[in-house]
């Protein structure tokens, strides 16, 4: 059997660690005959290319900035020097100033707000407009989540711009699917990722999944929300868009009880 991604070119955006959500969807997306194209910038991209080198293909890494406007206009180029379509894009991208994090949520300044929501929000938006020349039709763009529908103690500002997102997603999802392209998230529950380990009291979001989710969870394993993101950015799912589908054992249905 061929995989589900045979003949489709996909970017995948934030692979920084082999223990990020992004890798295993890199990885599995590629498992299931997909070409990948990475995305990083600055000094980051050196890391992203030697994780690259790890994947089952190596894969090409271009520059990308989502809040550089210089980088989002080039984008469609450094995609085409790699192939000559995009078939899915994964977003793949989050970050809060550390004033943003740990129980500082009335004392967070505009500016780190502004950062908060800038690269965790506003960037699905501009992501997906930049990458309009050279998406197929039809196309998926999936991006990254965290339950917003809670105040989850110390996930601050960095749970406002998840709210966004979700919000985001169903505009794009209103605005894109005249063009074909379907837009989607997939909320993971609690992983041990470098960036949510960098969360103040990410502890207590492991230590809440591990009694309260019915499946069970296994923070260090990214492969059941990679499949996920996979099925998505797949036709399997050709009538689905503006949808948040949670991999998280099942905790969001239960509140853990």
């Amino acid at each position: 059997m061929t995989g589900i991604l045979e003949g489709r070119s996909l970017l995948v955006t934030g692979v920084l660690t082999e223990s990020s959500i992004a890798y295993a969807v890199a990885r599995r997306a590629q498992l299931e005959g997909a070409q990948v194209v990475l995305s990083s910038y600055g000094r980051a991209a050196r890391i992203t290319r030697h994780i690259a080198a790890r994947l089952p293909d190596k894969a090409p890494v271009i520059e990308l900035d989502v809040t550089s406007e210089d980088d989002l206009a080039a984008l469609p180029d450094r995609v085409s020097a790699h192939c000559p379509r995009l078939d899915g894009v994964l977003h793949a991208v989050a970050f809060a100033p550390r004033s943003a994090l740990g129980g500082e949520f009335l004392t967070t300044g505009w500016p780190d707000v502004a950062t908060t929501m800038h690269v965790s929000a506003y960037s699905l938006k501009a992501l997906a407009t930049a990458c309009l020349p050279v998406l197929a039709t039809p196309a998926s763009i999936v991006g990254l989540d965290f339950d917003a529908s809670t105040a989850w103690p110390g996930y601050d500002w960095m749970g406002v711009a998840k709210a966004a997102l979700e919000s985001a997603t169903r505009y794009l999802c209103r605005e894109l699917g005249p063009r074909g392209v379907r837009v989607n998230l997939v909320a993971a529950g609690p992983l041990r990722t470098k960036a949510a380990t960098s969360i103040p009291g990410f502890a207590g979001f492991e230590a809440a999944w591990h009694g309260g989710a019915p499946l069970g969870w296994d923070v260090t394993d990214a492969e059941p929300a990679a499949r996920a993101c996979v099925a998505l950015l797949s036709d399997w799912f050709p009538s689905t868009s503006g949808e948040i589908v949670h991999v998280d054992g099942g905790f969001h249905a239960t509140g853990g009880r």
